[in-house]
Parts: C-alpha cells; structure tokens; sequence
C-alpha cells in the first residue's frame, strides 16, 4: 500500500518468516561434560543452533516484533532470520515458495481473510489447534473469539491472530457542535447528518469512504451486516437480499449525493486523506488508520476527529471484527516444534502488550483490561476499540478462495447506486449468480 504512513492493519507489507531449522554443530540436548573435569556445561538451550526462517510484512507490526528478536534467541538458542516484503509481494513470493514444496519459510505472516481460505485448502498451512492446547499458560481462551473466527477455516485454526481491526465512524467534533448535531447513533441518523453538514460551494463536504470498487467491498460490510445481511447464507450467496439492497445503497447514496468529486477512484489513504484536509464531516473505516487523521504533520483536523462505534442499522450496530494480519506455520517445516515455539511467543500476552504499545491493535482481551495495554492509542479510541470488539462478525468480504473475483461481484453493485446507472436489483441479481459460481467452484476444489 503506498501511503505516506504505513497502515496499521489490513494493508501493510509482509515479512516473510522463514526458517529453515538446520541444527548446528554446537548444540545438545542435555548438556555436555568438558573432558575429565567434574565441571559440567550449561544446559544446552532447547533449539540451540538451530534458524528459523521468518517472512513479515512490511507492517508496524513487524517493526515492533524485530527488536524484541533477540530476547527469543536468547532464550531458545535459535537464530530467527526474517524477510521482508511489501503487501502486493507477499501473496505472490509465498504462492511460488508452497506451490514448489518449500520447507520455507517456517513462519509467515499472512492475511487470514484474504489469502487463509486459498492457503488451507492447498495443505500450505498448518493446522494449529493442538498447539494452542499444549501450555496453559498460553491461554488461548484470551484471545478474542471473532479474531479466532478470522483464522479458521473449515473447523480448523490456520493461524494466531495478531492484528485485530473493527469498522468505526470518524467524525469532526468541531463541526457536529456547531452545527448542534449529536454524534449519529444509527444509521439513518448518519445520512440526515452527512445531509445537513453537506455543502459543495464550500468544499466541505458530508460523507466519505472507499469508492473503488475492491476495496469499498470489506467498508461496505458492516453496514451489510447491520442490516441484517450477509454475502452468503450457508452456501448460498445473499447479496441481492433485500437486506443487501438497502445496505449497498445507504453506502453508495452517501457517497453520490453527500461525497466528495472522485469517490469512485478512493480507497483507503485517498479517503482518509481528504478527510484529514478539512473537508469532510464523516469518515467510516478501520480504526487501524486512525493516525492518517490524527497526525499533526499530515492532519489539518488532529485536534478535532472524533471516534464512534459504527451506527446501528435494523440488525444493530454490527461492525466487521477481525484479525486482518496473522501469523501461520508452513506445514512443511522442518521443525514445526521449533516453529510454533517462535508464535506461542510472538503472541504470548507479554509480547502481545509490547507490539501493541507501539500502535499495533492486539487479538488478547487481558492486555485491552491492562492500563499499559493502552497507552499507544488515543484516550478516546480506547472505549470505542473495546466496545467494537465485544461482538461484531469475523469477516469483512466473501469467505471463497477467489476473494478477488468475489469483491469484484459486489462492489461492481454499490459502484452503480453511486453513479446512478442501471437497475440496481438487476445488477445484484447477476452480481449474486456470480458469486454463486465462485461459492460452487469452491467446493470442487
């Protein structure tokens, strides 16, 4: 993603994890004795001389994780080499290392649900959930059950969320006060206020989002499901529902007639960055982006964005709530005991607090609960984050393996409410036929 800041969650870059776990020739596993002498050696360290390969994304969470590397090593006698790699690259350098059999990487950073389903299913990734059973003290029952929800595929944990992210509403606090307007609690309230702060003459204008139409696909999500709706039912795709119907043209409404010029061409950091030059009353998308808007150097608004939990449709206040980065264990390492030693401890609770002091939203509830657990957000997004992560849904986009071509399906139906072109129930009646297809191809696989 190219943006001036890296993104928080859902579009960074990768780091590649991979190790290839070849022992040295200096390491034992129960110490040594040292000739004749009654003096013994230390114990040798329980993976002593062994490497393992790390891919990350090129993602502050990686920035966080590579300095605390050598408290691992130190403690495990295992060197951790890591790679790593931007966004549009990580898909495609994991894709041909797997595709030709690679013991290599041995851990990887990945996005559950973009590439988790694919990844399952080819038998690249290995299943985790004895893993997580082996240490009590791992508490694995600490991490949130929608960010598990998000890395597991057909009954069977893929991967250890790391990266958590929920849909929010971004408001300008100075506007809604003079203007008198208390911040929108539904949705229909959200139109009436993004109606009356609209004013084009001055460029201030009352709504934005993502408008691309790949990208506005997991956006457009919580207000799906808010609705009381879904992309699919069972195994049947649902985006010509009524429910869909009205979700997709709240959205697509807002940005035609209370959007900026060139909505169709945003995604997230063009999006954001109008907001955060004035000229725009509201804002939905992931709280992970907060800094774009609350950055004195990029943000004209810093001292007045204001953060709320995404308003309620018919179903509710239903954001998506998921992990949008994680980290999963190729199934053909050569040590996977090795491998999962280096993820029990990238996500143990004691790391998981340091990653997320530096900004970087954690999957365990006891860190939230912690002071300390919080000091790397604003006082004010802490409650919404808390609140918008007690429920929501485990995914943001179509749970297929061609996630591409199923984002494409339904954004093609909001990007025709907003340039007011064609019917809309014709276009999500072919729209759902396709994402049929793409359910049904699925399941030959």
């Amino acid at each position: 993603m190219k943006h001036t800041r890296k993104r928080w969650f859902g579009t960074g870059a990768a780091v590649l994890l991979t190790a290839s776990l070849v022992a040295g020739c200096g390491g034992g596993a129960g110490g040594a004795t040292q000739g004749a002498s009654d003096t013994k050696a230390p114990a040798a360290k329980p993976f002593e001389g062994k490497t393992l390969n790390l891919v990350t994304a090129n993602h502050p969470w990686g920035d966080a994780i590579k300095p605390l590397l050598p408290e691992f090593e130190a403690a495990t006698g295992m060197k951790v080499t890591v790679q790593g790699l931007f966004e549009d690259q990580l898909t495609q350098k994991l894709t041909v290392q797997f595709t030709s059999g690679s013991a290599t990487p041995d851990v990887f950073m990945y996005r559950p649900l973009q590439e988790g389903k694919l990844f399952y299913k080819n038998g690249w990734v290995q299943p985790l959930d004895e893993y997580v059973k082996k240490d009590a003290a791992y508490d694995f029952n600490d991490f949130s059950k929608s960010a598990v929800g998000s890395a597991t595929v057909d009954g069977k944990l893929a991967g250890i969320p790391i990266i958590t992210e929920q849909e929010i509403l971004y408001y300008r606090k100075d506007l809604l006060k003079q203007a008198g307007i208390e911040v929108p609690k539904t949705l229909d309230e959200l139109v009436a206020a993004a109606k009356k702060l609209h004013d084009p003459s001055k460029e201030m204008y009352g709504f934005v989002a993502r408008g691309q139409r790949s990208p506005l696909v997991t956006q457009v999500s919580s207000f799906l499901y808010s609705e009381g709706g879904d992309f699919t039912k069972g195994d049947q795709a649902s985006i010509n529902t009524p429910e869909a119907i009205k979700a997709f043209t709240t959205y697509g409404t807002l940005l035609k007639d209370y959007g900026p010029p060139g909505v169709l061409n945003m995604s997230w950091p063009q999006a954001i960055g109008i907001f955060a030059q004035g000229k725009v009353a509201f804002y939905t998308d992931a709280n992970s982006i907060y800094q774009n808007a609350t950055d004195k150097e990029k943000s004209k608004i810093a001292d007045q964005v204001g953060f709320a939990v995404f308003p309620a449709g018919k179903a509710g206040s239903k954001p998506y709530n998921i992990t949008s980065w994680g980290l999963a264990m190729n199934a053909k390492a050569a040590n996977k005991d090795a491998a999962w030693e280096f993820i029990k401890w990238a996500t143990s609770k004691e790391i998981v607090l340091k990653t997320q002091q530096k900004g970087n939203p954690g999957p365990r509830a006891s860190v939230w609960e912690k002071p300390e657990g919080t000091t790397g957000f604003p006082a004010e997004l802490v409650p919404i984050i808390k609140e918008s992560a007690k429920g929501g849904v485990d995914h943001d986009r179509p749970v297929v393996i061609s996630v591409g071509e199923a984002r494409d399906a339904v954004g093609e139906i909001v990007q025709k409410i907003i340039t007011g072109e064609g019917n809309v129930q014709e276009t999500a009646d072919k729209a759902n036929k396709t994402l049929q297809a793409i359910i049904d191809k699925d399941k030959t696989k």
